[in-house]
């Protein structure tokens, strides 16, 4: 089989090895004639983007670059980003690296040209706010993913972390869904290996949590479950032979689908390590591995079914036990850490995260209602 094609849904994408090689083409395609690339710090050093912009530069587009990233990115990090891209005269922007330069770039295409007055806090993912925006002024945006794991590159949202608050925030607008994404996995193939382990874990949380959702989304349904098998089958290979493109492509492809199932919800599994990732700045990806294994249990009543018919798809004995089972084996293989103590999270804080875990969007996907009770206690579990 061979991993290449063209794809619409939910976008244009543009998947195979060596496709970085049509960055200008697809620029130009969407409108953009000037780009600013918003990448991370550490990403801005490595020679895959010095290709990218080799490419960019030969066609005349120039090789503007905006790094100033954080791990989670924040209206610091965008009011920079914004001030680049007014400062360089630029018309769109290549969103290049892992979840949060997606992100960010994203929130830049969004703010850079809105009128005075409006704030990003303005456009949460609530009702109806995305309408406060001006969707012409929106910048024309093309995606190109270097990890497996959020699947930023074909969603119409970017997750913002307040500064003041210590709140993650989803801003929502259907203009931001990219208007090409390129996904090529020799780009992710140097990753470090505690990237693609956490990077991996946050797609088949996003398939899992997506297929244990109440919510009524049959196509998502089905796409997560097919998510999942293909990061069980191929996520422990990527992280053990980091050069084998094979497994590096069915995780590019399960990263996507991850964020197109969640439209059917998310749950506890986001709703606590969103808090986590905001307060004490860990990886959002591995955060999401820590506490998952936790959360099947607390969710257990509600899903054991569903779980136990996923298991057969999904190459597992032992119904829900033999899912559970794989997610510890998963775990350990991908050397993560065992509880949020690991990660640094301190007892005395628990009260004030299970507080943000309930204000977090995502629980309310979860099967199991969350209250302030069962959210402490799931944290204690977690510890």
């Amino acid at each position: 089989m061979t991993l290449n094609g063209n794809w619409s849904y939910p976008t244009a994408v543009k998947f195979g090895a060596g496709r970085i090689a049509e960055l200008a083409e697809h620029c130009t395609a969407a409108g953009i004639a000037e780009p600013l690339l918003v990448t991370d710090k550490a990403l801005a050093a490595l020679p895959i983007t010095a290709q990218a912009l080799d490419i960019l530069d030969a066609a005349g587009l120039g090789r503007a670059v905006f790094s100033e990233v954080d791990p989670n990115p924040n209206e610091a990090n965008m009011a920079a980003g914004i001030a680049a891209y007014r400062a360089g005269g630029h018309d769109g922007v290549i969103c290049f690296g892992g979840g949060s330069a997606l992100d960010l770039g994203k929130m830049i295409a969004l703010m850079a040209d809105q009128p005075e007055g409006l704030s990003v806090w303005d456009l949460e993912d609530i009702g109806d706010w995305w309408t406060r925006a001006d969707g012409s002024k929106i910048a024309p945006i093309v995606a190109v993913p270097t990890t497996a794991g959020t699947g930023s590159e074909v969603g119409r949202a970017g997750v913002l972390t307040n500064s003041l608050t210590h709140k993650k925030k989803i801003i929502f607008h259907p203009k931001l869904l990219p208007a090409v994404t390129i996904c090529d996995p020799e780009l992710t193939v140097g990753m470090p290996k505690f990237i693609t382990a956490g990077t991996g874990m946050d797609a088949f949380a996003h398939c899992l949590e997506a297929y244990c959702s109440p919510h009524y989304h049959p196509m998502s349904q089905g796409i997560a479950l097919e998510g999942m098998r293909l990061v069980i089958e191929n996520l422990p290979r990527a992280y053990a032979v980091p050069d084998d493109l094979t497994a590096r492509a069915h995780m590019m492809s399960a990263a996507a689908m991850g964020a197109v199932a969640f439209q059917k919800g998310l749950g506890a599994i986001h709703s606590l390590s969103h808090p986590v990732g905001a307060v004490y700045g860990t990886h959002h990806g591995t955060t999401n591995a820590v506490v998952m294994p936790m959360v099947l249990q607390f969710n257990r009543p509600a899903i054991e079914d569903r779980l136990t018919r996923a298991a057969g798809y999904l190459g597992l004995e032992g119904g829900f036990d033999g899912v559970y089972a794989h997610v510890l084996k998963m775990r350990e293989e991908l050397a993560i850490p065992a509880n949020l103590t690991a990660l640094g999270v301190e007892p005395e804080r628990l009260g004030e995260l299970t507080e943000m875990a309930l204000e977090d969007p995502s629980c309310g996907g979860n099967p199991v209602e969350m209250t302030r009770e069962n959210t402490r206690a799931l944290f204690d579990a977690c510890m």
